[in-house]
């Protein structure tokens, strides 16, 4: 702790700059969990209604056209003074090499069993950071390609979840995942050794 502690911001009285209680009790503290299963349920049923409809609609799980017409309308660039649904070439450039490649496929059957994946994983509260953070990056693709929608208020639900990791899922199967499982950072305690393992015995009177 000692050196990590230099890395820390700090006063000029040299002690560390810790988060406001108020943050702690919202993203840290289990008495705020209820709050977030509201939360991760809301956004988890959004995903999951999404994910089922594409699983019935043979365009995105079989051949991929509905994906394709999507990237098409989303790279087109309209006359002036229109301006185009991707601001950015280089996102326009990117989607444009994955219709010409014909990605659509194969990517539209990722997209809807990635969006049912996140459903499942937010409303049964099992790693919620991880499918918070999926779910945030599907919106923030949809938005990069022109659509807003309900992109922006889910975004925002999954970087909150995201946030509050650690208790987004307190009412679910991260009450009992994460203390089972801990975290790659967190080393875990060694084990004690049993009685008389690892010394070596001696014969008897021998000094």
């Amino acid at each position: 702790m000692g050196e990590e502690s230099e890395h820390f911001v700090k006063t000029r009285w040299g002690t560390v700059i810790e988060d406001p209680p108020v943050a702690r009790f919202i993203f840290d503290d289990t008495r705020f969990a209820p709050v977030w299963l509201v939360v991760r349920v809301l956004v988890g049923l959004v995903w999951l209604e999404s994910g089922l409809g594409k699983f019935g609609n043979p365009a995105w799980v079989q051949t991929g056209e509905a994906l394709r017409g999507f990237w098409e309308r989303a790279v087109a660039v309209p006359d002036a003074p229109a301006r185009p649904a991707i601001a950015f070439d280089w996102y326009r450039n990117l989607l444009q090499g994955m219709l010409d490649s014909g990605a659509y496929v194969w990517f539209a059957k990722l997209v809807a069993l990635g969006e049912f994946l996140v459903g499942v994983a937010l409303i049964t509260g099992t790693f919620v950071g991880i499918a918070a953070f999926i779910g945030a990056f599907m919106n923030w693709n949809f938005i990069m390609a022109g659509s807003a929608s309900t992109n922006a208020l889910l975004g925002l639900g999954a970087i909150l979840l995201v946030l509050a990791w650690k208790t987004a899922g307190y009412y679910g199967l991260d009450r009992w995942l994460l203390p089972r499982l801990g975290t790659p950072w967190s080393p875990r305690p060694r084990q004690r050794e049993a009685p008389g393992i690892g010394k070596e015995e001696k014969a008897p009177g021998v000094a």
